[in-house]
């Protein structure tokens, strides 16, 4: 029987080659997406096209409801959740001192409320068969701050805490729990950042070169598949942070 993979955020990015990944690696792929719609429907149909077992659902993650309502719909189509991976995020460039009440709060709910909301669901049906694979994105700014991103390097360090202490909680019940930190990858993200500056990170990476989407999907793939592997934190950064 085919397993089932649902990816948080999946219309662009990191989430997007994922959903491709997983998708021809034989699962069964939910696309989740909030406000990139023609960017998840253009997936759902390269993967629909393509043969593969796939489904879109939109909601608000960041929204205990919808996001009860994704993972209800993903056992409704597929009977089934094998692998979480919580990707949906938000990023932004600010001052510490200029950040508004109201960002921080939207950084905070969609970074890290979102992957509590989505895990403690899924959770429902992983402790009943007694199985599952839980992966949370985080990044190298959540294990080291990153000047600028306040908000997001403490959201994202947050998830890097919830996974470790939810990996010691859910080991006896045979659930793996895990978190890729990604490096500088090429996702939009990156667009409010000039070159000159994407030069000099690229220049400060041991491998001489920025990352891509697809290095964080077989990282996230070989977690889905490990036996042995829970509460760790793995970067593929290129060496930017050892």
């Amino acid at each position: 029987m085919k397993k089932t993979v649902l990816i948080t955020g999946s219309s662009r990015g990191i989430g997007r080659e994922c959903a491709r990944y997983f998708a021809k690696n034989n699962y069964n792929v939910v696309i989740n997406y909030n406000k990139s719609e023609k960017e998840a429907n253009l997936l759902y149909n390269e993967l629909k096209d393509k043969g593969y077992s796939v489904r879109i659902f939109k909601a608000d993650v960041s929204n205990r409801f919808e996001a009860n309502s994704l993972v209800n719909f993903t056992i409704g189509e597929f009977e089934r959740i094998d692998i979480l991976i919580n990707n949906a995020g938000i990023s932004q460039n600010k001052l510490f001192t200029d950040i508004t009440d109201e960002e921080w709060l939207n950084m905070i709910n969609t970074n890290l409320n979102s992957v509590f909301y989505v895990t403690q669901k899924s959770l429902q049906y992983m402790l009943e068969n007694k199985n599952g694979k839980i992966i949370n994105i985080s990044s190298i700014w959540g294990m080291v701050g990153g000047s600028f991103e306040v908000h997001y390097s403490t959201a994202k360090a947050g998830i890097i805490g919830m996974t470790k202490s939810l990996a010691k909680e859910l080991g006896p019940s045979n659930i793996q729990v895990n978190c890729i930190a990604p490096g500088i990858i090429k996702t939009d993200m990156l667009n409010d950042i000039d070159d000159e500056i994407l030069e000099c990170l690229r220049e400060e990476t041991p491998l001489m070169k920025i990352g891509n989407p697809i290095d964080i999907a077989k990282c996230a793939f070989f977690l889905a598949n490990d036996e042995f592997i829970t509460g760790q934190v793995i970067s593929p950064n290129g060496g930017f942070v050892i």
